[in-house]
C-alpha cells in the first residue's frame, strides 16, 4: 500500500508524550490492570473510576474518556451514562467499546443508551460493529469471528454505514484495521496474530486511542495513529515471543520504547475516500 504524505502518528504520539493526558477509564474487571499499564507505557495516565458519585468531579480533571461495556452492573450502566453525558456537555472526547454487544440485551441497552451522547469513536472489531449497526443479531462475545477477505469487506461497509449514522469515527480493529469517519476510510497493516490470544488488548486500545484523541480536531487521524502505534508495538513484540505469556512483556516494552521520529508509522496507513 502507498501511504499518505498527510498522515503523521509519530507527531501525534510525540505530542501525546509531551503532554501525558490524563485518560478516564470506566472498563471492565478484566481490562483495568492491562489499561493502565498500557496508557503509562504509551506515555498516557490513566484513571480508572466508576463510582457515580465522583464522576463528574473525575471528568472535570480528565482531558478524554474511554468507557468499556465488558462487565456491566446497573450502577455502572448509570456511571458510564453520567460520564459519557459528562463529556458531551463539556466538548471533551470519548470512547466507546461496545464489548461482546451481540451476546446480550442488556449490553445492547447500555450501548444504545451511551450513543445518545454521540461518542467521538466507537472502537470494536468487526463482529461488534455488525452488531451496532443492525446487521449481526447474536455473537458469542468478544469473538472477532470471520477475518476472510470477503467478511472484511462487509463489516467495512458496516463500519462506513455506523460512523455516517451515528456522525462519529468508527475504528474497526482485527487481522486489518479500518478507520473511517463515513467519508475518508484509512487502513492500518501490522500487529500481530499473538495479539488476539491475550485478554484486554482490545480494551487497553480504546483507552490509547481516547489518548490521541485529546487535543486532536481530527479524529479520524488521531484514531488511526493510535491504531498504527500499537500495530507496531504488536509486530514488534511477536518477533521474539514464544506465546502469550512472554508476548505481554515484550508488548509492554515495544510501547514504551517506541521512536516516533525513526520509526515509520506512516507506512502503515493508507487513506482513502470512500465511495
Amino acid at each position: 500500500m502507498t501511504p499518505s504524505s498527510s498522515l503523521c502518528p509519530g507527531s501525534l504520539l510525540n505530542q501525546l508524550r509531551q503532554t501525558t493526558p490524563l485518560v478516564h477509564n470506566i472498563t471492565n474487571h478484566v481490562a483495568m490492570t492491562p489499561t493502565a499499564n498500557t496508557l503509562l507505557a504509551i506515555g498516557a495516565s490513566p484513571l480508572m473510576a466508576h463510582a457515580q458519585q465522583e464522576i463528574q468531579e473525575i471528568s472535570a480533571i480528565s482531558a478524554a474518556l474511554s468507557i468499556n461495556i465488558g462487565t456491566l452492573s446497573p450502577s455502572w450502566i448509570e456511571a458510564m451514562q453520567l460520564a459519557a453525558m459528562c463529556a458531551h456537555r463539556d466538548g471533551k472526547p470519548w470512547v466507546l467499546d461496545p464489548v461482546g454487544i451481540g451476546a446480550s440485551s442488556l449490553r445492547q441497552y447500555a450501548c444504545r443508551a451511551l450513543l445518545e451522547y454521540r461518542p467521538s469513536v466507537i472502537r470494536a472489531n468487526a463482529s461488534e460493529v455488525l452488531a451496532l449497526a443492525g446487521e449481526l443479531n447474536q455473537g458469542r462475545g468478544v469473538d472477532s469471528g470471520d477475518d476472510g477477505e470477503d467478511a472484511l469487506e462487509r463489516a467495512s461497509r458496516a463500519a462506513v454505514a455506523l460512523a455516517r449514522a451515528q456522525n462519529c469515527v468508527v475504528a474497526m480493529t482485527g487481522r486489518v484495521d479500518v478507520v473511517t469517519d463515513g467519508q475518508r476510510q484509512i487502513t492500518v497493516q501490522g500487529g500481530h496474530a499473538l495479539m488476539g490470544r491475550v485478554t484486554a488488548m482490545g480494551c487497553a486500545l480504546s483507552s490509547v486511542v481516547a489518548a490521541f484523541l485529546a487535543g486532536h480536531d481530527d479524529t479520524l487521524h488521531a484514531a488511526a495513529a493510535a491504531l498504527a502505534c500499537y500495530a507496531e508495538a504488536g509486530e514488534t513484540a511477536g518477533q521474539s515471543a514464544q506465546g502469550p505469556g512472554s508476548f505481554v512483556p515484550r508488548f509492554m516494552d515495544a510501547l514504551y520504547t517506541l521512536d516516533a521520529d525513526s520509526t515509520p508509522l506512516a507506512s502503515r496507513l493508507e487513506l482513502t475516500d470512500v465511495t
